[in-house]
């Protein structure tokens, strides 16, 4: 998440976290982050497989708290 992203977070506070994640997703799949936060040059696919592979992390991680909630 570059700091020229039009999308707005609910919670501020989540940037880092949220880039830590971005990090650990892109090396798990063997995709390399642009350095200067750039994508335009980054395949479709490679782009694809990260988005889903954060958004699965980010559904698990909330399944897991709302689980832990219930209890």
């Amino acid at each position: 998440m570059s700091n020229r992203s039009s999308n707005t977070l609910v919670v501020p506070q989540a940037t880092q976290a949220l880039n830590q994640l971005k990090y650990e997703a892109a090396q798990e799949l063997g995709i390399q982050i642009p350095a200067d936060g750039y994508y335009g040059n980054v395949a479709t696919r490679d782009a694809g497989s990260l988005g889903g592979y954060i958004t699965r992390k980010l559904v698990q991680i909330a399944e897991q708290q709302l689980a832990g909630q219930s209890r």
